[in-house]
């Protein structure tokens, strides 16, 4: 009887410890694939020195916080010159909506945004426990990606145009405009933007000049930008399987395409290929 009891016990705790738990479940969408760029070098925007100068003003801040800051301030003041969006108001966005870049979603998927799917989506993603249950959540190979993805996101919706309105400095109006237009159902949305770039002082990331920022990136890779990801559909007639035996040159001289367009469409940072690999051979 007394086993019985255990055994009961036991179960409705591993219940309740599965319920607890948001699941995030990898499913791949066949139809089209998403070839992300590998992202280009970024000059410093000063954050390194921002944040030790708020280690030393402040002891009891975020470690976490700090060390996002620190790895994302950049890639947030280039889509800040290429979108207008203010780079405090998407740094801030970042670490609240990725849990200072340690949510599940963000770890496991490069969403550091929380973008769902929504209509047009063609390329791979999760589904994961939110407002809903199982809600299909956009997945990416880079963080950079998941920034670019999110500047797009405001910029192509009719309902978030009026934003662009505003002074690119004015991190304030930014905030509260984006409760406006129905970003986030959280009423206090504002508030945690506003004391994050406060306490962090993320305003200080929206002076960053963009022409001299610009000519330091192109300084870094060789004259080259950040490109935008490319769209593919997985036709048979795209796709190459690696045979024993064959190298990433024996296939670009199969199909007539250079060695170096053929790691730039399937991500590849190296020469080298497995048996049984698919590789995308045509744009």
């Amino acid at each position: 009887m007394r086993i019985r009891f255990v055994l009961f016990l036991s179960i409705i705790f591993l219940l309740q410890s599965c319920g607890s738990k948001r699941k995030i479940v990898n499913k791949k969408n066949p139809g089209v694939v998403i070839i992300e760029p590998e992202p280009v070098e970024l000059p410093s925007v000063n954050q390194k020195e921002i944040v030790k100068k708020l280690e030393k003003r402040n002891p009891n801040l975020n470690k976490y916080t700090l060390a996002y800051i620190k790895k994302y301030a950049p890639i947030a003041v280039k889509e800040m010159h290429e979108y207008k969006i203010p780079a405090s108001i998407t740094l801030a966005q970042g670490i609240l909506e990725s849990g200072k870049g340690r949510s599940e979603l963000a770890l496991k998927s490069n969403n550091h945004f929380g973008i769902k799917c929504h209509t047009g989506w063609e390329g791979e993603r999760v589904y994961h426990d939110d407002d809903e249950k199982g809600e299909c959540f956009r997945k990416y190979l880079y963080p950079e990606t998941s920034y670019n993805d999110h500047s797009l996101f405001l910029t192509r919706r009719k309902r978030y145009a009026f934003l662009f309105d505003y002074n690119i400095k004015d991190y304030k109006k930014w905030a509260y405009g984006l409760r406006k237009a129905g970003y986030a159902t959280d009423k206090k949305y504002p508030v945690k933007l506003l004391k994050l770039i406060k306490d962090y002082h993320l305003y200080e990331f929206d002076k960053i000049k963009k022409g001299k920022y610009t000519k330091e990136i192109k300084k870094l890779n060789d004259g080259e930008t950040f490109t935008k990801p490319i769209v593919i559909e997985k036709k048979s007639s795209n796709i190459h399987e690696v045979k024993k035996g064959e190298t990433l040159y024996s296939i670009s001289r199969k199909y007539g395409i250079s060695v170096q367009l053929l790691k730039k469409i399937n991500n590849l940072s190296s020469n080298t290929i497995a048996i049984g690999q698919q590789l995308i051979i045509k744009r």
